[in-house]
C-alpha cells in the first residue's frame, strides 16, 4: 500500500493501517479465513484504496482548473477595465512562477473591483458631460431633446472613458457653455433694445416679444430663454421694423414740430403754451438715437401735436392781418437800429388796404415782410464795417461838442472837484477831435469802395452817407474859416485898443471905460492891460457853434440839420454885415471864447 502526503501524516497513516492490517489478520486468523481468501480481500482492499486516491486527485485538478479559468477571467477584466480607463501601467507586480492560484487571485480581486468602482464614476462623468453638451446643443438648434438632462452612453463610447476622452468632452462642453453665454448676452442685448424702442413709441413689449418667442418676455420662470437662431434673427427683424417705424415717426414729428415753432412764432405764443409741448419739441434737434424719453414718439402725442398745428393754423388765418403788421413793425424796427430804409411796398397803411381788398394773400405778404427782414439783416452784415466806423466818428464828434462846451466854462481852471479829470478828458478829446479829419476821409473811401461793390449808394436813414460827409467837411471847413476869421479880427481889435491906450493913457475915464467894456467885452485893470471877457455861447446860426451835421443829427431831428446845412452851403456867411458896435460885441464875445487866444498885451 502506497503513502501519499505529508511525512508527519504517512507515519501515522502507516502506523494506524499497519495496527488495522494487523487486526485484521488475527480475525481473518481467529475465523480460520484461507490464506487465498486473505490475498484476495487484500488485493480488493488496494483497490478501493486507489479509486479514493484517484477520485480526490480528479477533485484536485478540477479545482486547479477552476481557479485557473476565474484568474484568467479577472485578469481578462482587469486588462478590459483598464483599457477603457486608458491606464497602461499594470498594477500585477507579484511573480507568477512563485504565487500560487489562490495568491493571484486574491491580489487581481481587489484590483478589477476598485477599477469597477473607478469606471462607474467615469462613467457618471461622461454621463453628465454628454448631457450638458446635449441640452446646449438642442438649445443653440432650437431643437429640445425630449429626455431633458438624461442621456444614454454607447457601447462604443462606453469602450473609450479615457481621461483623454473627458478632456475632449469638458472641452466640448466648454466651448458650448461660452457659445450659450454669448448667445444669451446677445439675446438680451436685442431684448433690451426692443424694450427700448417699444418705450419710445408707446408699444406693448410683452406682445411684441412674443410674436418673437414666449420665453421672451420672462413671465414663466421654469421656461428657459431661448437662444436659437430662429430667435435670434426674430429678434433682430423686430429691431430693425422697430427702428424703421422709429425713423418714420421722428420725421412725421419733426415736420409737425417744425410747424409749432412756426405757428408759435407768428402767433407769438405764451410760455405756458409752448411748454406744454415741451417733450415734443424737445426731439427737434435730436438725433434719432438720442431719443430715449418714453411715449415721446407714441400714436397719441403726434396727434396731440397735430392737433395743436390745426387749432393754431385756423387761428392764424383769423390773426393774419395782426401778424403782418407786427411783422412789419420788426423790420422798422431793425432798419431804424441799422439806419437802413424800409421798403414801403409793405408799409402798414399799404398793407391793411392790400388785406381788405384781398388782392394779397396775408400768407404771401407775410412771407414778403419776412424776405425783407432777411434782406435788411444780411445789407447790415455787409455794412457793418462802415457802421463801427460811423459809431466811432460820432463819439468823435460828441467829444468835440464835449470840448467846445468846456472851452466855453470860465470856471474849467478853478481848482475844484474833479477839475483834473476833466482835465485829463480835455487832452484826450483834444487828441481824438484832431483824428476826425482822417475819420471821414477814410470812412468816405470806405463807402466809396463799399458803393462799388454793391453797385448802389450807401445811404444812411435815407441819405447818401458820402453826401453827409461832404457836407460836414464842408461845414466843418466854414467853422474852420471862421474861427480863423475871428482869431484876425481879435488882433486887429487888440491892435487898435493898444492904439487908443497909447493915445488916451493906460487909464481910461470911468465913462470911457464903461462904454469901451460895453463895446469890446474887455475891462482894463490897474496897469492897464485888458483881460479876456466871460466866456460864453455864440447865439449866431452857423457862427462858431460846434453843431456840426453828422448821421445823428439827420435821424434825431427829423433831417432839419439837414436842411440848414444846405442853406449854409449856398449862403456863405457875412460876420460883418452888421453894425460896428455890434459886430465888436459879437465877435469879442465869440473869440474871448477861443481856447488858444490868450490876452493880447
Amino acid at each position: 500500500m502506497l503513502a501519499i502526503g505529508s511525512p508527519s501524516t504517512s507515519i501515522s497513516a502507516s502506523t494506524t493501517c499497519a495496527a488495522l492490517l494487523r487486526e485484521l489478520e488475527q480475525l481473518w486468523k481467529d475465523i480460520g479465513e484461507s490464506e487465498l481468501e486473505k490475498d484476495r480481500m487484500l488485493m480488493e482492499l488496494e483497490r478501493e484504496c486507489l479509486d479514493i486516491y484517484r477520485r480526490k486527485v480528479d477533485e484536485a485538478a478540477n479545482t486547479k482548473a477552476r481557479f485557473h479559468q476565474t484568474v484568467a477571467a479577472k485578469e481578462a477584466e482587469l486588462a478590459t477595465l483598464m483599457a477603457a480607463l486608458g491606464d497602461i501601467h499594470s498594477p500585477i507586480k507579484a511573480d507568477k512562477r512563485s504565487a500560487s492560484l489562490k495568491e493571484k487571485l486574491a491580489s487581481v480581486t481587489p484590483l478589477v473591483e476598485d477599477l469597477k468602482k473607478k469606471k462607474d464614476e467615469r462613467l457618471k462623468q461622461f454621463t453628465d458631460i454628454r448631457a450638458q453638451i446635449d441640452k446646449i446643443s438642442g438649445e443653440i438648434s432650437g431643437n429640445h431633446p425630449l429626455n431633458s438632462g438624461v442621456s444614454s452612453i454607447t457601447v462604443t463610447e462606453e469602450q473609450d472613458l479615457s481621461l483623454r476622452r473627458l478632456n475632449e468632452y469638458q472641452t466640448q462642453l466648454r466651448g458650448l457653455q461660452k457659445e450659450k453665454s454669448d448667445r444669451l448676452q446677445k439675446v438680451l442685448q436685442c431684448v433690451n433694445e426692443v424694450h427700448s424702442l417699444c418705450g419710445v413709441l408707446g408699444l406693448d413689449f410683452g406682445q411684441t416679444v412674443d410674436n418673437v418667442h414666449p420665453s421672451l418676455h420672462g413671465t414663466q420662470v421654469e421656461q428657459a430663454t431661448n437662444i436659437s437662431n430662429s430667435t435670434l434673427e426674430g429678434l433682430e427683424q423686430t429691431i430693425l421694423k422697430l427702428k424703421t417705424e422709429r425713423k418714420a415717426r421722428v420725421l412725421k414729428l419733426k415736420d409737425v414740430v417744425a410747424q409749432l415753432f412756426e405757428l408759435w412764432n407768428l402767433m407769438d405764443s405764451s410760455k405756458e403754451e409752448r411748454n406744454s409741448f415741451i417733450r415734443v419739441t424737445s426731439i427737434f434737434g435730436s438725433a434719432e438715437s438720442q431719443i430715449t424719453e418714453r411715449g415721446v414718439l407714441s400714436t397719441e402725442m403726434i396727434e396731440k401735436a397735430s392737433a395743436e398745428v390745426e387749432r393754431l393754423t385756423k387761428l392764424k388765418a383769423s390773426r393774419m392781418k395782426e401778424l403782418v403788421f407786427k411783422k412789419r413793425s420788426e423790420l422798422e424796427e431793425i432798419c431804424r437800429l441799422t439806419h437802413i430804409e424800409p421798403d414801403i411796398s409793405t408799409a402798414a397803411e399799404k398793407a391793411s388796404a392790400l388785406i381788405d381788398s384781398g388782392l394779397v394773400d396775408p400768407s404771401e405778404l407775410l412771407a414778403n415782410i419776412e424776405a425783407q427782414i432777411l434782406k435788411v439783416k444780411e445789407e447790415a452784415l455787409s455794412r457793418r464795417e462802415i457802421t463801427d466806423r460811423i459809431d466811432k466818428w460820432l463819439s468823435a464828434c460828441e467829444e468835440e461838442h464835449w470840448l467846445d462846451e468846456y472851452n466855453q466854462d470860465d470856471n474849467r481852471y478853478n481848482a475844484g472837484r474833479g477839475a483834473h479829470i476833466s482835465l485829463k478828458r480835455a487832452e484826450r478829446a483834444r487828441v481824438t477831435v484832431s483824428k476826425i479829419p482822417a475819420m471821414v476821409d477814410n470812412l468816405i473811401n470806405k463807402t466809396l469802395i463799399w458803393e462799388d461793390e454793391n453797385k448802389t449808394h450807401f445811404l444812411y436813414d435815407g441819405v447818401r452817407l458820402v453826401s453827409i460827409l461832404d457836407d460836414y467837411k464842408l461845414t466843418r471847413q466854414l467853422k474852420e474859416e471862421e474861427k480863423r476869421r475871428c482869431r484876425d479880427q481879435k488882433k486887429l481889435q487888440d491892435l487898435l485898443l493898444n492904439q487908443k491906450e497909447a493915445m488916451y493913457g493906460s487909464k481910461p475915464s470911468p465913462r470911457k471905460s464903461n462904454s469901451f467894456r460895453k463895446t469890446n467885452g474887455y475891462r482894463a485893470n490897474g496897469n492897464g492891460s485888458s483881460m479876456p471877457p466871460t466866456p460864453r455861447r455864440n447865439s449866431v446860426s452857423g457862427g462858431g457853434s460846434s453843431d456840426l451835421l453828422t448821421p445823428r443829427s439827420y435821424s434825431g431831428r427829423q433831417n432839419g440839420y439837414f436842411k440848414e446845412m444846405r442853406r449854409l452851403s449856398t449862403a456863405p456867411l457875412n460876420f460883418v454885415a452888421i453894425s460896428k458896435e455890434d459886430s465888436m460885441s459879437s465877435y469879442t464875445s465869440h473869440c474871448g471864447s477861443e481856447p488858444e487866444s490868450p490876452p493880447q498885451l
